[in-house]
């Protein structure tokens, strides 16, 4: 039974005349009839009484046009669907985000732009570190990412890194910091006798190369007292007087009871979000959500950053 045959058929059911289904469907009345003989041979039922005055369906025909019905709209749907994932208007979005991507508005702006113009298409979420984002680009488990990649990982093959988010990195201190009712800069030479909480650099999210890069061009190596996985879990230390941190701005939202947070005198203090993708990976799909993070964020804009203290 072939769909030809299932338009022929509710066309004919619909209009109970054979010479008006052959004008609906712009075929010839006798082939159309050689059709409707040969699907009820092949169902082996009668699907239509006629005669000279009318054409009325058979109780088997009725229930063959229920059915018929449903199918052909689902395959109509199912074409559709097909043609338009072509476009990159629906199918499945693989994406990944390290810890701190949810807490900008940003990436909130981001879905709910894309999801708007894009109902058709899926986005599976994922929390997944840096270092295990490059992995899975690498074996396709996911399609894109958004990470923080230290210098060591940008020159991955095979991997395109587009900046798409500022953000300047601030100074973490405890409630009861020399430094922490003040608002202006601290410079790194004035912590440079203090300990650090670090982040563990096998997670490779780039803020302990940050660490050091700043703490390198204030003229010394910092002393890390103590290092976690999760960036968040840094805050925790800090408040419990472990050490000071350098964390990305985007962390003051956080709110961590007896933290404050002040800005780094120094011109590098700063680190960029990135969009990881698959080198010459050209699916329309990812090609849309990538147009809506160039039209939401101009390639290198640097937004101004005004986050209130911690």
């Amino acid at each position: 039974m072939e769909i030809r045959h299932l338009r022929y058929f509710i066309a004919v059911a619909e209009e109970l005349s054979f010479s008006r289904a052959a004008k609906r469907l712009n075929v010839s009345q006798p082939p159309l009839s050689v059709q409707i003989r040969a699907l009820e041979t092949e169902v082996g039922v009668s699907l239509f009484t006629r005669n000279r005055r009318k054409v009325e369906l058979t109780p088997a025909g009725e229930l063959l046009l229920e059915h018929a019905r449903r199918t052909v709209a689902h395959l109509e749907h199912t074409a559709d669907i097909v043609r338009r994932a072509g476009r990159g208007e629906a199918g499945i979005i693989r994406l990944a985000f390290t810890g701190s991507v949810p807490m900008r508005e940003s990436f909130a702006r981001l879905l709910r732009t894309f999801r708007g113009r894009y109902p058709d298409i899926r986005i599976e979420l994922q929390h997944m570190t840096t270092g295990r984002q490059f992995e899975a680009l690498t074996d396709d488990q996911i399609d894109l990412g958004i990470l923080r990649p230290p210098a060591a990982l940008r020159e991955t093959r095979n991997i395109d890194l587009t900046p798409i988010w500022y953000d300047q990195l601030r100074l973490f201190i405890p409630a009861d910091h020399a430094q922490a009712h003040t608002h202006a800069p601290i410079a790194m030479t004035e912590v440079l006798n203090e300990p650090f909480v670090g982040v563990d650099p096998q997670v490779h999210c780039g803020m302990h190369e940050h660490l050091m890069s700043l703490c390198g061009a204030a003229g010394f190596t910092p002393r890390i007292e103590q290092e976690a996985r999760e960036l968040s879990t840094v805050l925790g230390l800090v408040a419990a007087g472990i050490g000071v941190a350098v964390l990305p701005a985007c962390y003051t939202c956080i709110a961590m009871p007896g933290v404050f947070s002040r800005p780094i005198a120094a011109d590098d203090a700063e680190s960029w979000m990135m969009l990881a993708s698959r080198a010459n990976d050209s699916s329309p799909l990812l090609q849309r959500f990538l147009d809506v993070i160039t039209e939401l964020f101009p390639r290198g804009a640097r937004p101004e950053i005004d986050h209130e203290l911690v």
